[in-house]
Formats: C-alpha cells, sequence, structure tokens
C-alpha cells in the first residue's frame, strides 16, 4: 500500500495525477492518459469494487463527479479511489438520520476540478471532510485546501481523514477501520463537525 505516492507524483513539474474509483472511470482514464501529454500517474485500489458509473460516461482531465447531492446539503465529503465507496456507505448511514451531504468523487487528483469545490463550499456549508487512504501531508486534503487558498474570504472549515500511522496487515475493511477512514470514521467526523460554530 503506498501511503506517499500522490504527494510525489503531485510535486512534479506539470504532472497529472488521477484516482479512479471503479473499473469503467479506470477505462475511460486510461484513454485519456493516453492522449495527455506530459507525466501523467494513475493511483489505482488492490481491492475489487463496485461499479459507480455505467461504460459511457464521460471524464476529463481536472474533472470530478458530484455522485450525491441534495438542496439541504450541510457539507460536503470529498473522496477518490477506494475511499469514494466508504464516503457513499457514510451517505446511506447518515441519511437514515436525516444528515444530507454532498459527495464528490475527486477523480482528478491534479488539476484539481476548483469550479465543482467552490459550488460545494457555497451551497453546502463551507465545511469539508476528505477522506484518503494516504499520509495526510501532500495529498487529496492538501489539494483541496489549495484551491481555497486561492479564493477571496475565510478558508472553510476542512478536516483531513487520512492514515496517520504505519499500518499492518488485514482486509480493506480492517485497514481502513484502523485507519479512521472508514464509512464509520466519516460518520463520526460528519457528526462532529456539524456540531461545531
Amino acid at each position: 500500500m503506498a501511503l506517499e505516492d500522490l504527494s510525489m507524483m503531485r510535486a512534479v513539474y506539470g504532472s497529472t495525477v488521477v484516482y479512479p474509483s471503479d473499473p469503467n472511470q479506470t477505462a475511460q482514464l486510461v484513454a485519456l492518459m493516453a492522449e495527455h501529454n506530459g507525466v501523467v500517474y494513475m493511483r489505482t485500489t488492490r481491492e475489487k469494487t463496485p461499479v459507480l458509473y455505467s461504460p459511457d460516461e464521460e471524464f476529463t482531465i481536472g474533472g470530478s463527479k458530484v455522485v450525491r447531492q441534495s438542496e439541504n446539503d450541510r457539507l460536503t465529503v470529498v473522496a477518490a479511489g477506494i475511499t469514494l465507496h466508504e464516503a457513499l456507505k457514510a451517505y446511506d448511514q447518515l441519511k437514515s438520520q436525516r444528515v444530507t451531504i454532498r459527495v464528490i468523487d475527486a477523480y482528478s487528483v491534479k488539476p484539481m476540478d476548483e469550479e465543482t469545490l467552490l459550488a460545494a463550499a457555497a451551497e453546502a456549508g463551507d465545511k469539508f471532510i476528505v477522506v484518503e487512504d494516504h499520509w495526510p501531508e501532500g495529498g487529496l486534503g492538501d489539494a483541496v485546501l489549495e484551491v481555497f487558498t486561492h479564493r477571496d474570504g475565510p478558508l472553510p472549515q476542512i478536516v483531513k481523514l487520512a492514515v496517520q500511522s504505519m499500518p499492518g496487515s488485514g482486509t480493506a475493511d480492517q485497514l481502513m477501520e484502523e485507519a479512521g477512514i472508514s464509512a464509520h470514521s466519516i460518520v463520526e467526523a460528519v457528526n462532529a463537525l456539524l456540531q461545531r460554530k
């Protein structure tokens, strides 16, 4: 399990970094990578994941997908790859508690989809939880944070759920629970952030 790859590849001048969450998205992004100039890095997941997207879904370098939203979203969860599936499980659990959140698949880690993130800030309470199977330094959470350092006004509240200690052996579910990036951890983080002033 690589925990520093996104940080390293984001730091490469002119690089592009993508992290798909299902086989159809992976196939589409591989095709885009073949046509793209410069260094392009794709992070993949070892686990077989559920299919989220149809084979004809379109993706772009620098894009993202809002996979869950409502008119009453109280905050936004940003994830990519395997943690997107955890975010969707958390969404279902929170919905049963009548807590509505927006979920963004940030499959293009570099460049980021700034427009979608800025819209989420304006429409969903200016609060974010970023979930990543990566060290907290330099990965998806920092990529999201950098988007907001360029806008006028105060920064949104951003909580980064990331791997904090060297993982051991186990199933993906066990490792994500241990690292604090599981659906359970996301639900706890959402409830804690919503209680903050």
